[in-house]
């Protein structure tokens, strides 16, 4: 679909590269990514590995960031209703490991997680200066009465998801949602956003539209708009 780069998935629980092959040999998943002759915009890593086992699991992740030249490692933040002192201790601590690495560490913004609050991302990135936040707007949208107002977050974001959603519904066919586009650019661009715009579009259960084709209309739509 010639997109410049891609966000790579680094799921434990997915069917393909898993933050455990990483841990286990990074100089290997280097040379096969080396392989496949692309260029990464960031991964995105999501596992079970409890804190103490997810330090040298992280420590790994950025290695193979710097050694495939992506910039930026994005994880989940702590679940809804976790101390937020406590999660930045606990972000600062990973903060420092990717920072040793060279690449940039980002927590998600994600309706299950403490950053399903703006203002809660927003202070967890002023406790913590080196790090900055993934924007998935959709979940600002989905579930809410009214869309949540995130425009204190721009400042910190430092990468982006987007689909088109619903109150109702994560993912819907463009056009069909009501996420705004042209007010998530125009927050970008007033803080000088130069990073990746990531279309993250699954296909999956109950999905009943050709999703290849929603990704081009999300691509050529961005591209229209920057």
């Amino acid at each position: 679909m010639r997109f410049q780069k891609v966000d790579l998935a680094l799921h434990e629980a997915g069917n393909h590269l898993k933050p455990s092959d990483v841990k286990a040999d990074v100089t290997r998943v280097a040379a096969i990514l080396k392989k496949a002759n692309l260029s990464y915009a960031a991964f995105h890593v999501e596992t079970d590995a409890t804190d103490e086992a997810f330090h040298e699991t992280l420590k790994a992740v950025c290695r193979l960031g710097r050694l495939v030249a992506c910039p930026l490692v994005n994880i989940p933040a702590a679940a809804i209703g976790s101390d937020l002192a406590a999660e930045a201790k606990r972000l600062a601590q990973f903060t420092r490991i990717a920072k040793g690495e060279g690449v940039m560490l980002t927590v998600e913004t994600h309706c299950q997680a403490v950053t399903a609050d703006p203002k809660a991302a927003a202070e967890l990135c002023r406790q913590v200066p080196d790090l900055g936040l993934t924007l998935d707007p959709s979940h600002y949208l989905v579930g809410q009465p009214s869309e949540l107002d995130y425009d204190l977050l721009f400042p910190f974001v430092r990468h982006v998801r987007l689909r088109d959603s619903a109150p109702s519904q994560m993912q819907v066919k463009i056009g069909q949602g009501q996420l705004e586009y042209a007010k998530i650019i125009t927050g970008l661009e007033r803080q000088n956003y130069h990073r990746a715009l990531c279309v993250d579009m699954r296909d999956g259960p109950g999905v009943d539209y050709p999703v290849d084709a929603e990704v081009r209309k999300l691509k050529y739509l961005l591209e229209s708009m920057v």
